[in-house]
């Protein structure tokens, strides 16, 4: 393989020599280190390929295959390709996903209550968000997870509940794909799509990169894993999402599948601390709150 992804070790003497300091001088009124703990599940164990068809595929494949064992795929499991062949996205939208881009999926157990559960696609979010920007790239989310530069798309999130049928434990997969190194794309995504690459003509280390994403992905699991063990207000998280978010105020398009079939017109108001889209409907001037869906943003 040409890039030497990070292993479990690696990760805990990144997040002891730089996540916890950054966090430390960012994150003053917080528990620091009890929520790099609980996030500590994150790259437990961390599989790396040359490449696959789907890391959402191969990571269901380990949770078989662990479960004929009569075992569970450890919380935490990260799964890395160098490329993949058959990316997909919402509603089997294909991802282009040559050499040069972070494609990974994220595999933990359901541990949350219901009402922190539905925040992990916002989550994963916030990691990219940070590491993207940690790394001079001016990204912003767009609800619910979208990644986004100069209007342009620089990665895709994707969330997914996978109940293992032989064991019947159900897994969370949070699939990543980040646009870093790459710089061609398809003619149908040439006016859509950017990598982190084309925004600032400079080049990254893969295998730094991932070790950041993981730090940036066990401090936001952390974060809400600590908000749900304690009872903490939501907002703590979703004050943080909102500060990276550029969604309210915008006029956009929304719809479940928004490509295939927009619903309506509308203004972004809010979003609220369930993750909650609120939107004033421009039709109809009704305020409507939407928990699924996308959307695109409109002209000014």
């Amino acid at each position: 393989m040409g890039v030497d992804f990070p292993t479990p070790k690696s990760l805990a003497t990144y997040i002891q020599e730089e996540e916890l300091p950054r966090r430390l001088a960012l994150e003053s009124a917080l528990p620091v280190s009890d929520i790099l703990r609980y996030g500590g599940m994150v790259g437990s164990e961390i599989h790396a390929y040359t490449s696959l068809p789907r890391c959402m595929d191969q990571a269901r494949e380990l949770i078989k295959q662990h479960s004929k064992q009569q075992q569970s795929l450890p919380s935490g499991t990260m799964l890395f390709a160098e490329s993949l062949s058959g990316s997909k996205g919402r509603f089997q939208r294909v991802w282009h996903a040559p050499d040069g881009g972070l494609w990974c999926v994220l595999t933990v157990f359901n541990q949350w209550s219901k009402r922190v559960a539905s925040l992990l696609p916002l989550v994963t979010g916030v990691a990219v968000c940070e590491t993207v920007l940690a790394n001079g790239v001016a990204a912003r989310i767009k609800w619910v997870n979208d990644i986004h530069c100069a209007g342009l798309k620089l990665a895709g999130l994707l969330a997914e509940t996978h109940v293992c049928r032989l064991s019947g434990e159900e897994y969370v997969l949070l699939g990543i794909g980040l646009n870093v190194n790459n710089r061609h794309f398809p003619s149908e995504l040439q006016k859509t799509a950017t990598s982190m690459t084309r925004q600032t003509d400079s080049g990254f280390d893969l295998a730094t990169l991932a070790l950041d994403l993981l730090a940036k992905l066990t401090w936001n699991i952390g974060l809400l894993t600590w908000l749900d063990e304690q009872d903490k207000p939501l907002a703590i998280f979703m004050d943080r999402y909102r500060s990276h978010c550029d969604s309210v105020g915008r006029r956009v398009r929304f719809g479940f599948d928004v490509q295939e079939a927009p619903q309506y017109e509308a203004l972004v108001t809010g979003i609220l601390d369930d993750g909650g889209l609120v939107l004033h409907h421009l039709q109809d001037d009704v305020e409507i709150v939407e928990h699924g869906g996308e959307m695109e943003y409109l002209p000014v």
